[in-house]
């Protein structure tokens, strides 16, 4: 009895136990926090939890998953800008301080090590690189800010900052480990150990399209690599940014004129390709790099416009180098985010949505998307739409819209997958949704809760929990995959009043049984944040058995057979789900056991290391290039066992054995490895067209970064049609604009990929790929009828346009301008009644990116003066800047404005550069102009302005005097007088492109007589010094076979004259080219002046202007092709049918016959780079107007690609293509200018290859020279006296010297004016620092630092007095010993000039060329050197390819076909003169 009631009793407390253990609820801890908890995360495999409090700026921890929470010991409270962990190191993490000093923990936060830097934290991008095997190396990223100058470095430290980091590289952007990865890796243990990659900036340009790439193996100890990243062997530039990804690394580089990236991909950081995209090109901004496998990379690239964003799948062969298309349409949001994620911890299995309305959507930007969601399970090969409940499609919300932290759908628990969404046509609002849930990977879903839902895995997915995405007071969890919820109240757990959960996350691995939930309570004033832990472990389920397990396949087919994915399958052992237990094996993730299957066609690639790729079409493997050459073929053998064009994917475990077998070697032939041979032979085109003239054309030439081969031209007739050719003119297209007339051109001024085609209706037809594909919108208003520029472009925004129209009719015509951000697809109203509106932005210019100008008649009365407004919110609010402008131009850095004086007869000029402060420009006080009437701005590229000031400005008489500005454009001094300008504000100046310091003027002769009405005569004259020393060009000697010069003598009487800009059919027609340095070609003569154009010769220099020969009798047209290696001259005004050619810059030339009928040609064009190997002849042949492509890549001495330019200085140098040359100054022997010598690098003339895309052609600055009397200019308010030296003008005060300390808040010291003023790009260092003197003085609140930077000791009182005096005995022995009885000849330099006399120290303040003088000033350093472009002022727009109508009486103002349009990417003239009405845009029916 008594034994069966114990049974009895111990029955019913089991059974007491088992309905306590079900009814058992999570115990849940709330902590209260000052504001939102973010950036919350755990310790790999542990408990431990770190969050920061942003608005205390303090840190906390937990080391029982978020139960109990302390501020960090170490860091105080306030001390956190930001919080990083190891990726790979679970004991590791660092905070970031504001400042210099920052902590770092190794053992999980529990204790905290500081240490300082010697520079603040980047805020552009993560401060600290880890190194994916070894803890301790770090990488940290530096900028030191001025205002909005920053100064940017790397640290490193190989010892977790133990001690002092080192200094990596200065004008380091951002740099990595190779080893950034786990699964990346070099291929040998030292350099995984320390290769660091940076992105530096350019050795000559602080602009981010010469960013390079460097790469070291000891911290930079020695000079960094730039590694061969292009199809060349040359490096690249323009290096946007740098990414480790999986087994890859990535490099995204961007040129100027497009928007297309480039992207390099490295398995090694040793050997790097080019990814290529097939139809499909990379945007910054609009490609997203995707979560990647270990056998390739996936991208989703941008196909439509950013408002309206779709793209496309793309993913990579095992080496990322190509890609191919997964599937179209993916949804994208403006930020860049895809709807992509791969399924955790499962190979294969992908879900993505897509825009099912993708045409509608292309259309209209307002269009609402219709999204669908599908789901791959082999890679991305197949998709197919994911199904619910009674088959319906199922389409759920994703990175897109997240709403919780960490991944959308999955987490490592094997096959669970959850997601919130609807059934249907699409999708539906979030709000409208449901929570879903799949236990097979997302093969099948059922609803599991109503309502969206924010949730999270455990315990390997033996629980689920979810809490409603909205006030609630539930909490929910499932514990058989979903199938089930229970729903406690929070109250119940001890949680008072409702909450508004933000995230719900667990430990990365999703083993544990605890979860972390952050929420707030209350509204507005009473809006509370709290941290909740809940532990499920209180449920009491037993531990699962080995019983409680099945075998679950990740992947199977419609049969429910396991599928393989690179050569295996997957299977798990996962706790079946309606098993009521838990795994409880907390950080232990779940491995999958993996069977190898029979190999398929999907387990090989193509073998791109032999040229093979994937052609689309054919679904295969083609060749794509020669084959690499084997020994056996060197050995006489006609065939060799070679590549099948196959591969297998590098990691594919596959079987052959019973399978395919696609990379078997097959037998080649030995021919297929050679390249085409070169045919040996020029070849052309003929190519007529109806109409009269050419009107205007341009070439849309491919940035550096471009993607494809083409060499695309575009043209409009005087019939108003367009035509377009991708190859050069050898085979044209019309444009089809269903029947609308093209009234102008204008290619973007900034990308080269952008055209549009301005009708005379409202209607614009564009393309954004070089006229590939062509779209249209629809303009606010028809293009204005004024001649003023109707469409201007933003130089970073592509899709920011400016657009002048004209509304109204007769009297009451109003020219109105508009604003577009969307590439035209709407508009905004900027201001009536303007002339001008333009984008003044600048990559340097702070807060510029919306800053527009605009020129208004005042009170839109079109009689009234014009005021110049500025705006930062498109017209919102205006500033008005100047009244009664006459123009503005932009030039460089600089914004110059001319307006009327206070007279109203005469102009004044201000400038700035900032685009929001102007200075008035102040001339020399010795220069007096009565009445300045015009001025044009030439070439500003050397951080100055040149400024043409008219002196004479009677029709035919013109000339005038340039000056040149400081760095901030605001004080000039002289630098030659009498230079020639024609009537529509040409000048005859010209700088050497490329070459720094050379500039070519034309001067009148005889002034006087010229001002009295007779007819100018002209000499040419040439500095090599930037305007410091200008003389007459040496005669030449006799050409060889040719007629001798009819003059002797001295260069006064007997000297070579060139025709320049004023005297040019075409201003594009320049002397050089930026690509072929050193040489120079024009027409002349030789002889005392310059004598009419018909009597010209063709001359050529190639040492930069030194030295001179004629090269062809009589005038001909010239064209330099692929960077000079190809020069191609015509004859000008006579019909000819041949043109000659040189391949050796000019010393022989060749006859090539195009044409059996003779040809007048009118121009002779090829890319802007010049380094094209094509050529286009425009012209007449019988009175109709025709092209002739001609191509000179079939010379045989021309069809082979040049070694990379840095053999020449590298080992193998006597055998390189290329050399290097060093400018000579006719004056001095040391070959310095502006304190360096400079090397450039040079194609030996006997080289027979060509030079390919651009090359830097500025090696290096060989070495600095010590400071000479070159390396300054007088100060302001000084003037340069008889014998050279600067003093202060009579009546005039000195600049303040303390306004160093102005501008420096870091100065710590100024010293007194000296007259002198050092030019801004001088490198000199030492010798005669003509700038400062002995005495210094503290800068205001510095006294301190100054004492110390100055405090004697004893010994140095010893040198301060003994020294000078021994110096000053040395002084007076020299002098005298040096005097040579000239008062102003003491030389304190070691060639002439270089001292403060010498023998051109002919200047007097009192003589009387000082009124118009040449005044020698030194010049700036030009690393790029530019033509004098006109930036603007009649419109901004010779550069912008923009100009006066051409004819044809359509009244519409067309693009200028200048040479910045086609040739040499700079070229041409900004004139600002009041009586030149068309060039200020008042009414003048005269054309250019």
């Amino acid at each position: 009895m008594h034994r069966n009631m114990a049974r009895l009793l111990g029955i019913l407390m089991l059974f007491g136990l088992a309905l306590a253990a079900k009814n058992a609820q999570p115990a849940v801890e709330e902590t209260a926090f000052d504001s939102i908890p973010a950036n919350l995360f755990y310790f790999e495999d542990s408990e431990v939890v770190l969050v920061t409090d942003f608005s205390t700026k303090t840190t906390y921890r937990s080391d029982d998953a978020g139960v109990t929470w302390t501020p960090l010991k170490g860091p105080e409270r306030g001390d956190t800008l930001e919080v990083l962990k190891h990726p790979y190191d679970n004991q590791v993490a660092v905070v970031l301080g504001f400042s210099k000093q920052h902590w770092i923990t190794k053992d999980q936060g529990k204790s905290w090590t500081s240490f300082t830097v010697p520079e603040p934290p980047t805020l552009a991008r993560l401060p600290i690189s880890f190194h994916a095997s070894d803890s301790d190396r770090m990488l940290f990223l530096t900028a030191e800010c001025l205002g909005f100058d920053c100064t940017e470095s790397a640290y490193y430290t190989t010892d977790g900052f133990e001690s002092n980091p080192k200094l990596l590289k200065e004008d380091a952007l951002s740099c990595l480990y190779a080893k950034s990865t786990e699964l990346f890796t070099t291929g040998d243990k030292e350099r995984d150990d320390d290769q660091v990659l940076c992105i530096v900036k350019g050795s000559f340009s602080p602009f981010s399209s010469d960013y390079r790439l460097l790469t070291s193996s000891n911290y930079f100890k020695t000079e960094g690599v730039e590694p061969a990243m292009s199809a060349d062997g040359r490096p690249a530039s323009g290096i946007m940014n740098l990414a480790a990804v999986k087994s890859y690394m990535v490099a995204a580089a961007k040129s100027e004129g497009t928007t297309e990236l480039a992207m390099y991909v490295t398995d090694d950081a040793q050997t790097w390709h080019r990814a290529e995209f097939g139809e499909h090109k990379l945007e910054e901004d609009a490609y997203t790099l995707l979560e990647s496998t270990n056998y390739s990379m996936q991208v989703d690239v941008l196909t439509t416009k950013p408002t309206s964003p779709m793209g496309v799948l793309l993913t990579s062969n095992s080496n990322g180098t190509f890609f191919t298309k997964n599937i179209e349409h993916t949804n994208r949001n403006m930020r860049g985010y895809v709807d992509f994620e791969k399924i955790q911890n499962i190979q294969g299995i992908v879900m993505v949505n897509t825009v099912d309305n993708w045409e509608e959507v292309e259309r209209k930007w307002l269009a609402e998307k219709e999204i669908k969601t599908q789901i791959s399970f082999d890679d991305g090969r197949t998709w197919q739409a994911m199904k619910a409940g009674d088959d319906k499609d199922l389409h759920l919300h994703s990175v897109t819209d997240q709403r919780n932290m960490g991944r959308i759908f999955s987490s490592p628990a094997p096959g669970i997958v959850m997601g919130v969404g609807n059934t249907g046509k699409s999708l539906g609002t979030y709000d409208e949704g449901d929570l879903y849930v799949s236990d097979d990977a997302g093969l099948t879903w059922r609803r599991a809760l109503r309502r969206p839902h924010l949730y999270e895995f455990g315990d390997q997915g033996a629980i689920l929990v979810a809490i409603e995405d909205e006030e609630t007071d539930e909490i929910k969890w499932s514990l058989n995959h979903g199938k089930e919820w229970t729903t406690v109240a929070l109250k119940e757990l001890g949680v008072e009043g409702k909450i508004k959960p933000l995230a719900l996350t667990t430990t990365p691995d999703s083993t544990s049984l605890k979860f972390i939930l952050t929420a707030t309570k209350g509204k507005g004033s009473k809006l509370q944040y709290y941290i909740y832990s809940f532990d499920f472990d209180g449920l009491h389920e037993d531990k699962c058995k080995k019983k409680d397990f099945e075998k679950w396949y990740a992947r199977v087919d419609d049969k429910g057979e396991p599928t393989c994915i690179m050569g295996h399958t997957q299977m798990f052992n996962r706790r079946k789900a309606d098993s009521e237990c838990f795994v409880d094996e907390e950080f232990k993730d779940p491995m999958p056991v993996m069977e190898d299957c029979k190999c398929t066609a999907q387990d090989f690639e193509c073998d791109y290391e032999q040229n093979f790729v994937w052609d689309v079409e054919s679904k295969k493997c083609v060749s794509g290039g020669p084959l690499k050459f084997p020994a056996s073929c060197k050995d006489g053998d006609d065939t060799f066992m070679g590549t099948s064009g196959y591969r297998l994917i590098p990691g594919n475990t596959c079987t052959k054995k019973g399978g395919l077998s696609l990379d078997e070697p097959v037998e080649r032939d030995c021919k297929a490895t050679e390249d085409t041979p070169a045919s040996g032979k020029i070849s052309s085109e003929t190519t007529p067209f109806k109409g009269d003239r050419f009107l205007e054309y341009y070439y849309l030439e491919r940035g550096e970064s471009s993607s494809g081969s083409d060499e695309t031209v575009i043209m409009r007739t005087d019939l108003r049609e367009a035509y377009i050719s991708h190859d050069h003119g050898v085979e044209w297209m019309p444009i089809d604009t269903d029947g609308e007339e093209v009234v102008a051109i204008y290619p973007h001024q900034y990308l080269n990929d952008a055209v549009y085609l301005v009708t005379p209706t409202k209607t614009v037809y564009y393309s954004q790929n070089r006229g590939q594909k062509w779209h249209h919108f629809e303009a606010p208003e028809k293009p204005n009828q004024d001649r003023l520029q109707i469409l201007s472009f933003h130089p970073t925004q592509k899709d920011w346009l400016l657009w002048t129209g004209s509304s109204g009719t007769g009297k009451d015509v109003q020219t109105i301008a508009h604003v577009s951000r969307k590439g035209g697809e709407d508009w905004e109203t900027l201001l009536r009644s303007v002339r001008k509106c333009q984008f003044v932005y600048r990559e340097d210019r702070a807060d510029s990116e919306k800053l527009v100008y605009c020129e208004q008649y005042e009170n839109e009365d079109p009689d009234a003066a014009i005021n110049l407004l500025s705006s930062t919110n498109f017209f919102e609010s205006k500033d008005v800047l100047k009244s009664d402008v006459i123009n503005f131009a932009t030039m460089a850095e600089y914004i110059v404005v001319a307006l009327r004086a206070e007279d109203k007869e005469s102009l004044k000029v201000d400038t700035s550069i900032d685009g929001q402060v102007f200075a008035d420009a102040r001339f020399p006080a010795n220069f007096k102009v009565p009445h300045q009437q015009a001025y044009t701005v030439l070439d500003s590229s050397t951080h100055a302005v040149f400024l043409h000031v008219t002196v004479n400005n009677q029709l035919d008489s013109e000339y005038g005097s340039i000056v040149k500005s400081n760095s901030n454009g605001t004080s000039y001094v002289l630098s030659v007088g009498e230079v020639n300008r024609n009537a529509p504000g040409y000048v005859d100046f010209e700088k050497m492109q490329g070459l720094e310091g050379v500039a070519v003027v034309n001067r009148v002769a005889n002034k006087d007589e010229a001002d009295e009405g007779k007819t100018k005569k002209l000499k040419t004259y040439i500095t090599h010094n930037d305007g410091a020393d200008w003389a007459l060009i040496t005669r030449p000697v006799d050409p060889p076979n040719g007629k001798a010069f009819g003059c002797k003598g001295t260069d006064d009487k007997c000297s070579l004259h060139l025709h320049g800009y004023t005297e040019r059919k075409d201003p594009r027609d320049t002397f050089s080219s930026p690509s072929a340095v050193g040489l120079m070609i024009g027409t002349g003569n030789v002889g005392e002046f310059l004598t009419p154009k018909k009597e010209a010769d063709t001359f050529a220099t190639r040492d930069g202007g030194v030295t001179w020969t004629q090269i062809a009798e009589g005038n001909w047209m010239w064209e330099f092709g692929d960077q000079g290696s190809i020069l191609v001259i015509v004859k000008d005004d006579e019909p000819v049918t041949n043109v000659l050619y040189s391949l050796d810059e000019g010393s022989t030339w060749t006859s090539y016959t195009f044409s059996d009928k003779p040809m007048m040609v009118q121009d002779i064009t090829t890319v802007p780079s010049d380094t094209s190997r094509n050529f286009l002849l425009w012209g007449k042949i019988k009175g109709e107007i025709v092209t002739v492509s001609l191509d000179f890549r079939g010379l045989e001495d021309r069809s082979q690609p040049c070694e990379n330019p840095d053999k020449a200085v590298g080992e193998g140098g006597n055998e390189a293509d290329y050399y290097l040359w060093e400018p000579k100054h006719p004056l001095s022997d040391d070959n310095c200018l502006f304190g360096h010598v400079a090397q450039y690098h040079r194609k030996k003339l006997d080289a027979k290859c060509f030079n390919g895309r651009e090359i830097q052609h500025l090696h290096s600055i060989a070495q600095n020279c010590t400071c000479t009397r070159r390396d300054f200019e007088c100060d302001y308010n000084y003037e340069k006296q008889t014998d050279g030296s600067c003093k202060l003008v009579p009546g005039l005060d000195p600049p303040n010297a303390a306004d160093v300390c102005i501008k420096d808040k870091n100065a710590v010291e100024y010293f007194d004016i000296t007259g002198y003023r050092r030019i801004p790009l001088t490198t000199c260092e030492g010798g005669q620092e003509l700038d400062y003197t002995a005495r210094s003085r503290p800068c205001p609140g510095h006294d301190e630092e100054y004492q110390e930077r100055h405090g004697i000791s004893g010994i140095g009182l010893f040198f301060a007095i003994v020294l000078p005096i021994a110096a000053a005995c040395g002084v007076g022995y020299w002098v005298w010993r040096n005097w040579d009885g000239k008062f102003g000849r003491i030389r304190l330099g070691g060639g002439g000039g270089d001292g403060l006399g010498g023998p051109n120290a002919a200047f007097d303040r009192d003589a009387p060329w000082i009124k118009y003088p040449v005044m020698a000033l030194s010049g700036i350093v030009a690393v790029v050197a530019a033509l004098p472009m006109v930036g603007g002022s009649i419109w901004q727009a010779v550069s912008a390819r923009l100009g006066r109508g051409g004819g044809g009486g359509s009244g519409y103002a067309r693009p200028y076909t200048s040479r910045s349009s086609f040739q040499r990417g700079r070229g041409d003239y900004a004139v600002v003169d009041p009586d030149e009405g068309e060039l200020l845009g008042e009414d003048s029916d005269e054309e250019v």
